[in-house]
């Protein structure tokens, strides 16, 4: 196990292109964290520099103490996980397990009870015999996983394992992995475009957007107080409605104006953000949450609901997932998508999640109210988030 640091280190491309800008970051011995955001934003950059696939242009890169920078690969004692898995197809499971020890020319006895000991714990005993072709992807995720535990390596290194299996098989390998790590208390590093990957697996999450760290968090930090609007964008599913508005005095406090709906900050509001005051006349942007509407019987539109006509309904069972074209204000879409897109024009529709047994129907004309103090507030110019 060990701690890894990096230290402003840079990547940078010799076309210019800036991979990875000035990171700071420092991943505990024995912690689970994963490296999230867009395709592009560097997260991928940063775990190759960890395991010696990629050179570091600036900054330094510390494993266990000691400046890794010009260290050999072999010499790190990382081991990773990559998304295609790299079995050997002529290989046994067992072999394809114990192949690092081989060439690291371990006895056929060690290797032999350290298969056998990683086995038993993937719950791969008793497929020791069989060929990846006759796997299923879980399985071969995990003999994956097991070759690379054999080796006692001071850190595992996970880049998108698990994009290849379907969405039932994700969820039951996001708990195996999560199990697994906590089990051995190997420090680990996980990459994924997947936010969902993300806060259900990492004791810490670093988002990253455009080769800078945006925010580092615990799961619950990212999704109750995200840093900025990109992490706010990013973070959550389905993602945070965002509102463009300013702020103005309502009946002597400060409130909210999101194009024709004026809403005002309650104390338990302003307690939350006090600076908001700072903010008056100002441009801003207001987030919430789908799940922190409610639904209101009284559809008439009226001071502090948002109205609008459902331009479909998603049923979700317990929750429906109502998608709203709202009267006199705006939605938008801000950051990136998953595949790195610029979304920060895009305009969209307010999604909102309510009880599932809501007779809610496309064309119907309903009112919603939201709990101004859930309601998250971002400085338009700077994008950061309004806090204090």
């Amino acid at each position: 196990m060990a701690e890894i640091v990096f230290e402003r280190v840079t990547k940078r491309y010799d076309d210019g292109q800036l991979a990875v800008n000035a990171l700071d970051l420092k991943i505990a011995d024995g912690e689970f964290l994963v490296l999230v955001g867009p395709s592009g934003c560097g997260k991928s950059t940063a775990l190759r520099m960890i395991a010696g696939l990629e050179e570091i242009s600036d900054g330094s890169l510390v494993i266990d103490g000691a400046v890794a920078n010009d260290l050999s690969p072999r010499d790190r004692n990382i081991a990773m996980v990559f998304q295609s898995y790299a079995l050997y197809p002529h290989l046994s499971v067992a072999d394809n397990i114990g192949f690092g020890l081989r060439v690291r020319g371990s006895d056929k006895a060690e290797i032999r009870a350290k298969v056998e000991e990683t086995a038993k714990l993937l719950e791969l005993s008793d497929l020791l015999d069989r060929k990846p072709g006759r796997l299923s992807g879980g399985q071969r995720q995990r003999v994956a996983m097991g070759r690379a535990l054999v080796r006692s390596p001071k850190a595992f290194l996970m880049d998108e394992p698990l994009s290849n299996l379907d969405a039932r098989l994700r969820g039951q390998m996001r708990a195996e992995i999560a199990h697994l790590q906590k089990m051995t208390g190997v420090t680990t590093v996980y990459v994924t475009h997947d936010q969902v990957e993300a806060m259900t697996m990492g004791d810490r999450v670093a988002v990253m957007n455009k080769g800078v760290l945006q925010q580092l968090a615990a799961p619950r930090t990212l999704y109750d107080a995200p840093a900025n609007l990109f992490v706010a964008g990013f973070i959550g599913s389905p993602p945070m409605n965002l509102l463009p508005g300013q702020v103005v005095a309502a009946e002597g406090d400060p409130g909210l104006k999101l194009g024709d709906l004026t809403i005002a900050l309650d104390p338990a509001a302003l307690d939350v953000r006090p600076g908001i005051a700072r903010f008056a006349g100002r441009d801003i942007i207001a987030g919430i949450r789908p799940e922190a509407f409610q639904f209101v019987a009284d559809r008439t539109p009226g001071p502090g609901k948002l109205s609008g006509r459902v331009a479909f309904v998603e049923d979700l069972g317990a929750n429906l997932l109502v998608h709203l074209d709202l009267d006199g204000a705006a939605v938008i879409a801000a950051g990136v998508s998953e595949d790195g897109e610029e979304l920060s024009s895009a305009r969209t529709r307010l999604r909102a999640i309510v009880d599932g047994t809501l007779p809610i129907r496309k064309d119907d004309r309903i009112c919603l109210t939201v709990d101004p103090s859930r309601i998250h507030l971002f400085d338009a110019a700077s994008e950061q988030a309004i806090v204090a």
